[in-house]
C-alpha cells in the first residue's frame, strides 16, 4: 500500500492543532429502525463543514516553504475547495479553486470567505482538469488533488482513526464514496487496527454510493476502474470519478460498495435531521440509507457511519 496506518497516525498528529476531534452521536430510534447499534461520526461539524479539511490540512502542512510559496490550486465540487482555501489561509499562501459553474452557492461563499480565488468552468471532470492546468501554468501554484493523492488519503483516514479509538468493538464502518479518498483511508485504518484486541477481528468496511453515480460500484464489481461516468445525483459531493490510487486500495481492502436510490437518500437525510437533530447534506446521508437498505449485512451489528458534510443550501432542500 502506498499509504499505511503509520502514515495516517502521523497525519493525525500533524493536523490535530487545526481540526476538530468531532463527536460521535447515537439515536435509540435509529438503532431500533435498523436493528443495529449505530455510531455516527459527525464530520459535518468539522472545520469548513466537512471531513475534507483533514486531507487538505495534511497535504498543505506536508509541503516545504519553497514548495508552497506560490500557493496551492485544485479543482473541486465544493467541499475540498473550501477545505483547501482554509488550509492555505492557515499557511499564509494563496489558493486557487476551480469549480463547476453549478457548484452549490453555500460552498462558493465558504471558499470566498477564506480569501481564495474561484475560477469557474463547465461541470465535467475534463473541463475541471483543463482549467486547473491553465491556473497552475498562470500562477505557479502547487496542485493539491481532491482525492487521488497519498497525503489526502492519509488525512481523510484520520476520521476513521478517531472513530475506531472512540467506539469499542465495531463490526463495520460505512462511508460515502465519491473520489474514494475517505473510503481508502478508512479501509487502511479498519484493516490495520482491530475492533476487539482479544479476538483480533478486523472491521468490515463498506462504501455507500448513489445509484445515479455508481462508478465505484461498477469498478469494484469488475475489478477495473471506471474512468468516465455521467452522474445525476443530488449528492453532489459524490459525483466525482473514483481515483486510481484510491481504487487500488479499495479493491484490496474494502468489503463492498452498497448502492442507494435518490429516494432512500432523501428519507435517510430526513431521519438524521429529525432523529439526530443534525443538518447534513445528501452525500452524508447515504451511510444511513445503506444501513437501512441492507439489513442482511448490518442487523445486530455495531456500525460506525461517517456523516461527511453539512454544506447545503437551506432554501433548496429535497424535503
Amino acid at each position: 500500500m502506498s499509504v499505511t496506518l503509520a502514515d495516517i497516525e502521523a497525519a493525525h498528529r500533524r493536523i490535530s492543532p487545526y481540526i476538530h476531534h468531532t463527536p460521535v452521536m447515537e439515536s435509540e430510534r435509529l438503532n431500533e429502525l435498523v436493528g443495529a447499534w449505530l455510531f455516527f461520526k459527525c464530520e459535518h461539524l468539522q472545520k469548513t463543514g466537512a471531513f475534507k479539511t483533514r486531507g487538505a490540512v495534511n497535504a498543505i502542512f506536508s509541503l516545504s516553504d519553497d514548495e508552497v510559496r506560490q500557493g496551492v490550486a485544485t479543482h473541486s465540487s465544493g467541499n475540498h475547495g473550501s477545505a483547501l482555501a482554509r488550509a492555505a489561509k492557515l499557511r499564509g499562501v494563496p489558493a486557487y479553486i476551480v469549480l463547476p459553474g453549478n457548484a452549490r452557492r453555500v460552498k462558493k461563499e465558504t471558499i470566498y470567505g477564506y480569501g481564495a480565488e474561484i475560477i469557474e468552468c463547465e461541470a465535467t471532470l475534463a473541463a475541471r482538469e483543463s482549467m486547473l492546468d491553465e491556473v497552475v501554468a498562470r500562477t505557479g501554484a502547487v496542485f493539491i488533488p481532491p482525492y487521488d493523492d497519498d497525503r489526502i488519503i492519509a488525512g481523510q483516514g484520520t476520521a476513521a482513526l478517531e472513530l475506531v479509538n472512540d467506539v469499542s468493538a465495531l463490526d463495520a464502518l460505512i462511508v460515502p464514496v465519491g473520489g474514494g479518498g475517505l473510503l481508502a483511508g478508512t479501509s487502511i485504518v479498519a484493516k490495520g487496527m482491530t475492533s476487539d484486541t482479544e479476538n483480533s477481528c478486523a472491521i468490515n468496511v463498506y462504501g455507500a454510493e448513489p445509484e445515479m453515480a455508481d462508478d465505484a460500484f461498477r469498478s469494484f464489481r469488475s475489478g477495473e476502474r471506471v474512468g468516465n461516468h455521467v452522474p445525476a445525483t443530488m449528492a453532489d459531493g459524490l459525483s466525482t470519478t473514483l481515483g486510481e490510487r484510491n481504487f487500488a486500495i479499495i479493491k484490496d481492502l474494502s468489503d463492498g460498495i452498497l448502492l442507494v436510490s435518490e429516494d432512500e437518500i432523501v428519507a435517510a437525510m430526513h431521519l438524521i435531521w429529525t432523529r439526530l437533530k443534525q443538518v447534513v447534506e445528501p452525500s452524508a446521508a447515504v451511510t444511513l440509507a445503506a444501513a437501512i437498505r441492507y439489513p442482511q449485512i448490518f442487523t445486530g451489528k455495531r456500525i460506525g457511519l461517517i456523516l461527511t458534510g453539512g454544506n447545503l443550501d437551506l432554501s433548496d432542500l429535497p424535503f
